[in-house]
């Protein structure tokens, strides 16, 4: 399975960004999809989850900012993210997920960097 995320970047507080996954090879399509965040210094964490039927969960951290959507045709998973923080500054990475790890080896994350 390869996963390639995009749509980091700079942003101001207060900003928003669109991230988009897109995966190949052997996905299971039923499996659930995550993203992922990886602050300097930190480990990475699970920040928003979508279930095939397009049930979510989010850290409460992001709660009401970040919305995960995704596309069962194309294989696609999308994380769209508001009213950004410092905080949220990070590579953030998508999988699919099992409880709160990855399935799948990880790929290039994006980067997302929140000035102010």
């Amino acid at each position: 399975v390869q996963l390639q995320a995009s749509g980091g970047g700079l942003v101001q507080a207060g900003g928003s960004l669109r991230l988009s996954c897109v995966a190949s090879g052997s996905i299971t399509a039923f499996n659930a999809w995550g993203w992922f965040s990886q602050a300097p210094g930190n480990e990475r964490r699970l920040v928003a989850s979508i279930n095939y039927n397009g049930h979510t969960n989010y850290a409460d951290s992001v709660k009401g900012r970040f919305t995960i959507s995704r596309d069962n045709v194309k294989n696609m998973v999308y994380l769209q993210m508001n009213s950004l923080r410092l905080e949220d500054t990070g590579v953030y990475y998508c999988n699919q997920v099992l409880g709160i790890r990855g399935m799948h080896s990880w790929g290039q994350g994006t980067l997302v960097t929140v000035s102010s």
